[in-house]
């Protein structure tokens, strides 16, 4: 897939999207947390955000935009297409919402690992943190903390049906500019990489 040219630096993310047919599921599964006590001070993640990031690359220049597109290409070439489902809640204390990511997590893991060896190679500001394979849902607005802990219970029983990940996927994140409270950031697929066996 042809790269977005652009001019400056951009903010770019190794990601993975599930197919549209998970997604509907989980839509259906968020769609009741939105009427639980507290919801309405949490700032939804709208469906055509959800995605599981590898790897966030941060303000990337264009001069090494190049190089890095190279070396996930090859990073994504050294992995088979593998297996994921979408299962249960969590969240990072009273900040994030989160549903879990379950399956062939192992490769998910390393996979992750070698999107971030892409941009610490081109000396891009990584974060050094364990990975924790999720997807976001929703986030506390402001500073105010949120009570998490009765969505993550809704979530408890909720499992997806499996697919199989077949590609990487570099997105570009477009930072609200509009000023309008809760606007959210846009998401741009820029090039995506087939696995092995994708």
């Amino acid at each position: 897939m042809a790269s977005v040219g652009q001019t400056g630096v951009v903010r770019l993310f190794a990601a993975l999207q599930p197919p549209d047919a998970v997604l509907t599921q989980l839509r259906s599964a968020v769609r009741p947390l939105r009427t639980l006590p507290g919801a309405d001070r949490l700032r939804w993640t709208p469906p055509p955000g959800w995605h599981i990031t590898l790897a966030f690359f941060g303000e990337v220049p264009e001069e090494k935009r190049s190089a890095l597109e190279g070396r996930l290409f090859r990073a994504a070439r050294r992995y088979p297409a593998f297996p994921l489902h979408l299962a249960g809640g969590g969240r990072f204390g009273d900040r994030v919402l989160w549903v879990g990511v379950q399956g062939a997590r192992r490769t998910l893991v390393r996979l992750a690992g070698s999107a971030a060896a892409a941009g610490r190679r081109e000396h891009l500001g990584l974060e050094e943190r364990a990975y924790h394979p999720h997807l976001t849902l929703a986030r506390a607005r402001g500073r105010t903390p949120a009570d998490l802990r009765p969505l993550v219970t809704a979530l408890d029983d909720f499992t997806g049906d499996p697919w199989q990940v077949t590609e990487l996927v570099l997105l570009r994140s477009r930072l609200p500019a509009s000023g309008v409270p809760g606007e959210q950031p846009r998401y741009e697929r820029v090039a995506a990489w087939p696995l092995a066996a994708g």
